[in-house]
């Protein structure tokens, strides 16, 4: 029997149909991270992310945990780092560990020890594993400004993100497909931060964003609470409004 978050669903929506129409062809959705302490010098921040119902058609979803870098109140880029379906490696499985400097243009890094088919630094080749907790965590590196990307405890890489702590955490969806491509199912949870004095912190809330139609988004997308999770559904009819705040 399917779990009971589970609707399958056919009609209604603005746009339900088709792929986005914004300028990179992708829906995105976000979970907005709150109630963290303002005055934390966070240099790490964690997310556990399983995906529960994968892609079936050849196309890009893209899952990640959100940072941006900053140096006292100057913000000086942002990164993310996630699970990718990415037809062009191997089983469609990767993993993405890349950002932007402030002032534009993408960030630098160290060479990354994992092989990748496309050969892109930032994307490598990884065989995660359906309905498995994958645990993402984006930490200060061990030269200054560097910032590193782990999954289940192994680094990716290295980044230059520049700064000494991060802020603006957030986990989203960016959904390469048709709004009416069959739905894609995760599941976030165990949200952590840690600051520079080791003290742990876990928000205790996420608000919502999604893409707007007007800005080519889908509009059947759509985010729920499981238990101590969230989840991240796409092809469904829309229950939790944008802008919600979600209790965790």
């Amino acid at each position: 029997m399917a779990p009971t978050w589970w609707r399958r669903w056919s009609g209604g929506g603005a746009r339900t149909s088709d792929h986005p129409t914004s300028s990179n062809r992708a829906s995105s959705f976000h979970l907005r991270w709150g109630g963290l302490p303002g005055d934390a010098v966070l240099v790490s921040a964690a997310a556990t992310l399983e995906v529960l119902v994968p892609p079936a058609v050849e196309e890009l979803y893209f899952w990640a945990l959100q940072v941006s870098f900053t140096g006292g109140a100057r913000r000086t880029g942002g990164a993310h780092l996630g699970l990718q379906w990415h037809p062009a490696h191997p089983g469609a499985r990767a993993v993405n560990w890349g950002g932007y400097a402030e002032g534009g243009g993408e960030l630098t890094g160290s060479p990354s020890p994992w092989p990748s088919a496309t050969g892109n630094p930032n994307t490598r080749d990884l065989a995660w594993r359906t309905g498995h907790p994958h645990r993402l965590v984006v930490a200060a590196g061990e030269r200054p400004g560097a910032w590193v990307g782990a999954v289940d405890g192994a680094a990716v890489r290295e980044l230059d993100g520049g700064g000494d702590r991060l802020g603006e955490v957030m986990v989203w969806s960016e959904v390469f497909a048709r709004c009416d491509d069959p739905s894609v199912v995760v599941r976030w949870s165990g949200f952590e931060a840690v600051d520079v004095a080791g003290q742990r912190h876990r928000p205790d809330r996420v608000t919502l964003t999604y893409q707007a139609t007007v800005d080519g988004g889908c509009d059947n997308t759509d985010v729920l609470l499981d238990g101590d999770g969230v989840l991240q559904v796409t092809n469904r009819p829309r229950s939790t409004p944008a802008g919600s705040t979600l209790a965790l």
